[in-house]
């Protein structure tokens, strides 16, 4: 799980590529949780709540942007 003062410190392409992974993982488990193969259920959840704290960072610059402007 990563923690969102870490996140904030990386930059814009870093988040993406982040996110990029974290949704590809999240596919993997998807694909082992339906075939019977995933042992560590809590991770799905994990996955989702890092997907969700990229995505609000994303969402906070991106509207720091436009006010500023």
């Amino acid at each position: 799980m990563t923690n969102a003062a870490d996140l904030r410190q990386k930059s814009d392409d870093e988040l993406k590529e982040e996110l990029r992974n974290l949704k590809r993982e999240q596919l993997n488990l998807r694909f082992q949780r339906s075939s019977g193969q995933l042992e560590a259920t809590s991770r799905v959840g994990d996955v989702r709540r890092d997907i969700a704290r990229i995505n609000t960072i994303m969402n906070e610059r991106r509207h720091a942007a436009v006010d500023a402007s």
